[in-house]
């Protein structure tokens, strides 16, 4: 059985998070959260969240081991913000703020 938390509107890009997540691609979710911690970048800490929170699912909603792996982490683009910015000779540039949405999908692993 599968297990699965979402973190919406994540004020990084998703090209950002990509580069985290692809790093616990396919881990077991103790080994996830070492690398997560240790992790150099800001990114890190609300990937480790949301992977605590699939994990924190499991074991309390439906009664699984604390033996998981995380099967499917994705990091979808979310809505974009935009406002302009002025620039000389009354002329604007938009400044576009993007956002993402982090899915992590964990399962018992099998023994």
């Amino acid at each position: 059985m599968e297990t699965r938390a979402t973190a919406r509107n994540i004020g990084v890009s998703a090209r950002k998070v990509r580069l985290v997540v692809d790093m616990v691609r396919g881990k077991k979710v103790e080994e996830a959260l070492k690398i997560l911690k240790f992790a150099p970048t800001p990114t890190a800490k609300a990937v480790a969240k949301v992977v605590k929170s699939a994990a924190a699912n499991a074991e309390n909603n439906f009664q699984m081991s604390p033996n998981l792996r995380i099967t499917h982490i994705v990091a979808d683009q979310a809505r974009m913000m935009k406002r302009f910015k002025a620039r000389s000779r009354g002329r604007v540039s938009p400044v576009i703020r993007h956002s993402s949405h982090i899915t992590v999908t964990v399962a018992e692993e099998e023994s």
